[in-house]
């Protein structure tokens, strides 16, 4: 559903185009806003504890981190084959050429890779949880980048929420009580990591947009599959990115002494990724899902509810500290959804009632 969407100025024959949350009955779009939330929240909350696992318990390849980030996308094969296809012969001959696709596909692949390996490198020399909710600054970048890429349109609770976020973050970033981070990181180290989250979600961001702007305008189709096939292509390109950088960098050859090392033995090494990788696909499904069922924003916004959870995961698992300035981060992210989510359901409400006008003035048409 169109951020700040105005019915009023809206035709019948265009409604279903332009309104997304028309494609599906009232229950059907709340249940796969429902359903995509929950894979969002579940495997980015997942991921991020696991990923930070991996490195309090001796990983040390940021290649490795950035590759299991993508390298379980074979898995979405088994729901895709079972899903209806995505073509739509009404709709073939305006469907774009397999080289317009592929380049797209590469495009977004590439660039998923480098937010990947930026997000692997915050991750090693920052706290969980003060990653988790820098992160959040991702909502400020795609406030622009949909502002201009999706002509997104913005109403006083959406610059609320994407104020309250943004602040959120800042004050992360002049918290110079962050001692819960990882042991032996440098100054500067710490502060590579938090230039690395904030570029990493700037990228993440322009992602989402593209991604919008790649359904609403070229895929132009209005099926699950459609997602699964986005996802499934954008990170088998980044895959193999993160392939060539894990042998190019010499990594490879330290995987064996990092397997031996690993605090946990060698049986959690493996389930660590595994399950990380697992996560991070689930999570994707979700962030991807959001995009086309809502909007790309939409689908940030509710990346920042994972504040919530992965802090507080954190405090359990790694014993990070939640001081003042953390609270307060929080409290003001909380805040920050609250106004998005209330704002989703104020658009709601109009675009059922235009919905409904259009669908009576065609009956008294009769």
């Amino acid at each position: 559903m169109p951020d700040n969407q105005e019915p009023i100025l809206i035709k019948d024959e265009t409604l279903t185009d332009q309104l997304p949350l028309l494609r599906f009955n009232r229950w059907q779009w709340w249940f796969m806003v429902a359903l995509n939330i929950f894979f969002l929240l579940a495997g980015q909350s997942a991921a991020v504890v696991l990923g930070r696992f991996y490195y309090a318990q001796g990983g040390n390849s940021t290649w490795m981190a950035t590759l299991i980030q993508t390298a379980a996308f074979p898995i979405l094969l088994i729901p895709l084959f079972f899903l209806p296809s995505s073509k739509d012969p009404s709709t073939s001959s305006t469907q774009p050429s397999i080289t317009k696709l592929a380049s797209i596909y590469l495009s977004l692949g590439v660039l998923l890779a480098g937010d990947n390996m930026l997000y692997s490198t915050g991750l090693l020399y920052l706290s969980a949880s003060t990653y988790s909710l820098l992160c959040a600054t991702q909502l400020a970048f795609n406030a622009v980048f949909s502002f201009f890429i999706n002509s997104q349109k913005f109403t006083s609770l959406i610059l609320n929420s994407v104020v309250l976020l943004s602040f959120s973050a800042a004050l992360l970033s002049v918290n110079e009580e962050d001692s819960d981070g990882p042991s032996g990181v440098s100054k500067w180290k710490h502060a590579l990591g938090f230039i690395c989250t904030v570029g990493a979600s700037a990228i993440y961001s322009l992602l989402l947009s593209l991604m919008q702007f790649t359904f609403q305008k070229i895929l132009k189709k209005e099926t699950f599959s459609v997602v699964l096939e986005m996802q499934i292509y954008t990170s088998a390109v980044a895959t193999c990115v993160s392939i060539v950088g894990l042998f190019a960098s010499g990594e490879w050859n330290t995987l064996q002494e990092e397997m031996e090392g690993f605090g946990k033995g060698r049986v959690s090494y493996v389930m660590t990724l595994v399950w990380t990788a697992v996560a991070w696909q689930v999570c994707s499904v979700g962030v991807v899902g959001l995009i086309f069922v809502v909007s790309s924003l939409f689908s940030n916004v509710i990346s920042t509810v994972a504040l919530a959870v992965v802090p507080i995961a954190s405090v359990i698992v790694f014993h990070d500290k939640m001081n003042g300035v953390k609270i307060i981060a929080l409290l003001l992210a909380l805040w920050g959804f609250a106004s998005y989510i209330y704002q989703n359901y104020i658009d709601d409400c109009k675009v059922r009632k235009a919905q409904t006008d259009v669908e009576n003035r065609n009956d008294s048409s009769c």
